[in-house]
């Protein structure tokens, strides 16, 4: 073999496994000329809002790999606020340069490699190839080693993010070349998907806008037709797009096909939900209902801690009937015939989509939720239901034993009666027994007039929020 090496002085000196020696060059051609760079993808308003869904799923502490493209680069922005990341990538980019200037990346906490950014290429700017050059804090080694999932594996809380081109409602992921990522097609996103979630508490996150760049079409579609499959489905955990993020591990494939609708494009998630029905995802028992094209309000996430336990308080989602319907079978006698006002056992599935199919608007579940993404356990709600005739919403709660006494209803009060008052909703109306004294309590929170009547075993909260009694 014949081995020419071109000699280029403006090309940084890199550390790690990078060095040839120069007895294994036949031919040396000093050549001094620009290097290729490349300047900031353009900005799309949907790789920002999908970098704020999987920025929620970055734990301090993280390694990361992003393949290239808007997308990851608006996650590298959304991230700013984390600390002690660490990278063991493909690439490096100006945008994991800028994280390692403000601090967030220090590679301390990787658990392989520490105080290292690990990577195999670099595309960018003349900024990146000057902070490239001779920088200790980067090591450079081959694709074998760092696309191997064994090493991938090794490291602490491993997060692979990757884009994709299509995603079909069994979960199966196509991923040849997007514009601004011609870098990662098949070559190594199924080496990180499969090394990160081997990786103590590691993600693999895919990314997918939900339509075509022009928007006439959707990336969520019921089949791949004419493409590859590259992440098969029983290989893919976490989807996000602009519309928020599911897990698809351990699902159903008729769970799997509600998620992803859910996630969708409103625009065609009639059509996802019909042809899902003709192909046999969704059983007969499935109706469309209006909340389908409900767009999930991100604004109402909020994550506090209690007693060293992180509770997310979020919006209920389509895919979360079964969360719901184990959130109730954990509640007590008590605690099931204050929320229902009667003895109750069975919780169906019919009754559940009631609250887990919602639109936002009219109809607005929020749930307290514990554990990862796809794993978590419910452990209060609450919801409104609005009346159209009255234009007032009668609410309800219901808080594991547990978990009382903590403050979550009051939490999800609080953002019920918000979210109620910007979609121009006249008050809220509770229905309870005298002897629910907490739920009394609870209502009397609201900072508005209390009106109160008792009808038999049943006592009437009204509260209007244009203070009317």
């Amino acid at each position: 073999d014949l081995v020419i090496a071109q000699v280029n002085p403006r090309m940084p000196r890199v550390l790690g496994r990078s060095f040839i020696h120069v007895d294994d060059v036949d031919v040396v051609v000093e050549c001094e000329e620009p290097l290729l760079t490349v300047g900031r993808p353009p900005e799309f308003e949907a790789a920002r809002q999908v970098a704020r869904h999987v920025a929620k799923l970055i734990d301090d502490g993280s390694t990361l790999q992003l393949s290239l493209g808007a997308t990851p680069q608006a996650i590298l922005v959304a991230l700013e606020g984390k600390n002690d990341l660490g990278v063991h990538t493909q690439f490096m980019t100006d945008g994991i340069m800028n994280l390692v200037s403000l601090g967030v990346i220090n590679n301390r906490r990787k658990g392989l490699n520490e105080s290292k950014c690990v990577a195999s290429g670099a595309i960018g700017s003349e900024a990146l190839y000057e902070f490239l050059d001779d920088n200790p804090g980067l090591a450079f080694y081959p694709s074998d080693y760092v696309n191997d999932p064994a090493i991938i594996a090794q490291h602490n809380k491993m997060v692979s993010v990757n884009v994709i081109m299509a995603l079909d409602l069994t979960g199966q992921a196509a991923a040849d070349a997007l514009p601004y990522n011609h870098f990662t097609g098949v070559n190594g996103i199924m080496d990180f998907v499969r090394g990160s979630v081997m990786s103590p508490g590691g993600k693999s996150i895919l990314m997918l806008p939900s339509t075509t760049l022009d928007g006439k079409a959707s990336r969520i579609v019921p089949s791949l037709e004419r493409m590859a499959v590259v992440v098969p489905r029983g290989d893919v955990h976490y989807v996000a797009t602009e519309y928020g993020v599911v897990n698809l591990f351990g699902k159903t494939l008729e769970e799997r096909a509600m998620a992803l609708i859910g996630i969708a494009h409103p625009d065609f998630r009639d059509e996802l939900f019909h042809m899902a029905k003709e192909e046999g995802l969704l059983g007969p028992g499935r109706t469309l209902h209006e909340s389908i094209f409900g767009v999930y309000p991100l604004w109402l996430e909020e994550t506090r801690d209690y007693s060293g336990q992180r509770v997310l308080f979020r919006p209920a989602r389509p895919v979360d009937e079964r969360l719901i319907q184990e959130h109730f079978y954990d509640l007590d006698r008590r605690d099931v015939f204050r929320r229902f006002m009667h003895e109750k056992r069975i919780f169906g599935r019919d009754e559940v989509a009631g609250m887990s199919g919602i639109d936002y608007v009219k109809d607005l579940t929020l749930v307290a939720v514990v554990g990862d993404v796809g794993f978590e356990k419910a452990v209060a709600m609450g919801g409104y239901y609005l009346n159209p005739a009255t234009n007032m919403a009668e609410i309800a709660f219901s808080v594991n034993r547990d978990w009382q006494r903590k403050g979550l209803s009051r939490v999800i009060l609080d953002k019920l009666a918000e979210a109620a008052r910007n979609h121009g909703i006249a008050g809220f109306l509770a229905m309870t027994t005298p002897e629910n004294v907490g739920m009394i309590k609870l209502f009397r929170t609201l900072p508005f007039p209390i009106r109160s009547t008792v009808e038999g075993e049943t006592m009437v909260l009204v509260a209007r929020f244009d203070g009317e009694p």
